[in-house]
């Protein structure tokens, strides 16, 4: 504990036990232990989630899988008829090893990565130019503004 000499740093302000501070802290404390357990709860119920999912997961998700057919681009057929060619357009034909089912699988190509990248890189330097001419703009005009400023107090001396 404190000794005598000391006390006054060991009291608790007067400040601090005000009922609002007081209140706030109960507040804070309480969502801070509700974040806890609650997180510790939904982490029972997720688990219980889990082994529920991976009885109806796709079997590429739960055992090995050999890819029978590389990324291509879903046909119009496909689209229409593959879940899979309606997350990116693409899909890969899967082997799954232990139960020997043919799946098809969600899949990125490079070819549109590639097209990605310099629809990106285009737009990066669009907005490099247009930000440069606005710069250049601006600093002409702030220089026409200087020397306005200085020629008006030259002319009146």
């Amino acid at each position: 504990m404190c000794t005598s000499a000391m006390e006054s740093d060991c009291r608790i302000p007067m400040a601090c036990l005000r009922p609002r501070i007081l209140a706030l802290h109960a507040l804070f404390w309480g969502l801070v232990s509700l974040r806890v357990f609650g997180a510790a709860l939904l982490s029972d119920e997720k688990a219980a989630v889990v082994v529920t999912k991976a009885v109806n997961a796709p079997c590429w998700r739960v055992e090995e899988f050999v890819v029978a057919k590389e990324c291509s681009m879903c046909d119009g057929f496909q689209s229409k008829t593959l879940a899979a060619c309606s997350q990116t357009g693409f899909v890969e034909k899967i082997n799954c090893t232990k139960s020997n089912k043919d799946e098809y699988k969600s899949c990125r190509s490079t070819k549109m990565e590639e097209h990605l990248f310099w629809k990106f890189e285009g737009g990066v330097l669009t907005l490099t130019v247009v930000f440069a001419i606005l710069v250049f703009a601006r600093q002409r005009s702030l220089d026409r503004q200087a020397s306005d400023k200085v020629r008006r107090q030259i002319e009146s001396i």
